[in-house]
C-alpha cells in the first residue's frame, strides 16, 4: 500500500504513532499504551479532586511529554449537590427491600468500608464540577465526557489550550456536539461496555461520520480486535476507543478472577441493564442483573439513586472476592479476548491484524 491506512486525521492531531485509545481506569494500563504508540484515557470519575491531580502528575512523569486524556462523567440531571448521607435517605422503601432480598438470597457481604461508588461524579453536579476544575488547572491535553454533553467547558478547555471529545450513543447527540465545536466525537455503538444506547456500532459511526466534516470520529462499541479497527476506518472513522480489551491485560490492575471471568466470556455473558446505575449499562451477568430482569423486581431508580443502592452489593462481593457475584462493565467483543498478554502486544497485534485485513481487501497479500 503506497498510502498507511492506519495514518490517520486522529493521528495528527493528538500526534500519536496508532489510531488506537485505550480507555481504562489504571495507570499502568494508560502509560503502557502511549508508550506502545497509542493513546489512553484514564477514568477518574470515581476519584475526588487531590487523587486526580496525583494520578495526572504520576503519568506525566512516565509518558515523556507523550499527549494522554482524562475522562470524567457529566450528567445534566444530576443532583446538584447533597451529600451522600442524603441521596440515600431517598430511596424508597420497596427498592431497598428488594436489594435486601437480593443480598439475603446469595449471603452478599456488607462491604469492608464504604463503597468506592460513593465517590462517583455522577451523584452530583459539585462533585463533578471539582473533578472537572482539576483537570482545567492541570491543563491535561484531552478531556473526556464519558456521560453528559461536554458543550458547557469548551470555552474553558480551548483557552487553555485542552481538546475536548463527547461520547455519544445517538446520531441527535453527536449533530449536537460537533455544533457545539467539540474536538472529537467517541460514537459508541450497543455491544460496548458501560453506559450506551441502542443504537449499533456499525450504525451509528457510519451516520456520525457522514455529518462529522473534519472532526475526527472515534468508533466504540465491541472493538478488540484489528479487524474492527479496519472495519471503524472503513465506516469512516479516525480511530478507535477500546475499554473491554485492556481489563485482563497483564498490566492491568483488576482483581485476578474477573481477569479469569472475562478471558473465559463470550458475548452472551453480557447483560444490558439498568438495574447498576439506573442507565442502559453492559456489565458481565450476575446475581444483581438477573434478579432485577425479573417480572417481580419493582421499578429500578433514576440515577444517581441506582447507582447507590447497588453499591453495597458491588462492593461486598469485590471485598470478599465472591466470584460467583462479582460483575464487571464489559464489551460484547469479549469473547475475542482469549489470554493475558501485555498491553504492548495488544497495541502490536491489533496493528499487524488490521494492516493484513487491508492487504486482504486491496489483494496486496497475493
Amino acid at each position: 500500500m503506497t498510502h498507511d491506512p492506519l495514518r490517520t486525521k486522529l493521528c495528527d492531531m493528538l500526534g500519536i504513532e496508532f489510531p488506537i485509545i485505550a480507555f481504562t481506569h489504571c495507570k499502568d494500563v494508560a502509560v503502557a499504551v502511549i508508550n506502545s504508540g497509542g493513546f489512553a484515557v484514564l477514568g477518574e470519575a470515581m476519584h475526588e479532586a487531590d487523587q486526580i491531580s496525583q494520578d495526572i502528575n504520576w503519568i506525566r512523569e512516565r509518558v515523556d511529554g507523550k499527549p494522554f486524556g482524562i475522562d470524567l462523567v457529566l450528567p445534566a440531571s444530576a443532583p446538584p449537590g447533597g451529600s451522600v448521607e442524603d441521596l440515600l435517605t431517598k430511596i424508597p422503601a420497596e427498592q431497598r427491600a428488594f436489594e435486601q432480598e437480593i443480598k439475603k438470597k446469595y449471603d452478599v457481604p456488607d462491604p469492608k468500608d464504604k463503597p468506592d461508588l460513593y465517590s462517583w461524579g455522577g451523584l452530583n453536579q459539585a462533585m463533578a464540577r471539582a473533578q472537572l476544575d482539576v483537570l482545567l488547572d492541570e491543563k491535561v491535553p484531552v478531556i473526556c465526557s464519558g456521560l453528559g454533553s461536554p458543550a458547557f467547558l469548551l470555552d474553558a478547555a480551548h483557552e487553555r489550550g485542552i481538546k475536548v471529545f463527547g461520547l455519544v450513543g445517538k446520531t441527535r447527540q453527536a449533530k449536537r456536539q460537533l455544533e457545539a465545536g467539540v474536538d472529537g466525537i467517541i460514537a459508541q455503538g450497543f455491544d460496548a461496555a458501560g453506559h450506551t444506547g441502542a443504537m449499533g456500532t456499525f450504525s451509528i459511526v457510519a451516520e456520525v461520520a457522514a455529518i462529522a466534516g473534519d472532526t475526527p470520529i472515534i468508533a466504540a462499541g465491541g472493538v478488540t480486535t484489528g479487524r474492527h479497527l479496519a472495519a471503524a476506518l472503513c465506516l469512516g472513522a479516525s480511530g478507535v476507543w477500546t475499554g473491554t480489551l485492556w481489563l485482563p491485560c497483564r498490566e492491568s490492575d483488576n482483581d485476578m478472577i474477573i481477569k479469569e471471568k472475562l478471558i473465559a466470556a463470550n458475548s452472551e455473558d453480557t447483560s444490558w441493564s439498568t438495574s447498576i446505575s439506573g442507565m442502559t449499562m453492559r456489565v458481565l451477568k450476575c446475581p444483581w442483573t438477573e434478579e432485577w430482569a425479573k417480572p417481580e423486581a419493582p421499578q429500578v431508580l433514576p440515577p444517581p439513586y441506582q447507582m447507590l443502592l447497588s453499591s453495597d452489593y458491588i462492593q461486598g462481593a469485590n471485598d470478599f472476592r465472591r466470584d460467583d457475584l462479582m460483575t464487571e462493565a464489559c464489551g460484547q467483543g469479549v469473547g475475542s479476548i482469549t489470554e493475558m498478554k501485555p498491553a504492548r502486544q495488544i497495541v502490536s497485534d491489533m496493528v499487524e491484524e488490521a494492516l493484513t485485513a487491508f492487504e486482504r481487501i486491496t489483494g496486496e497479500d497475493e
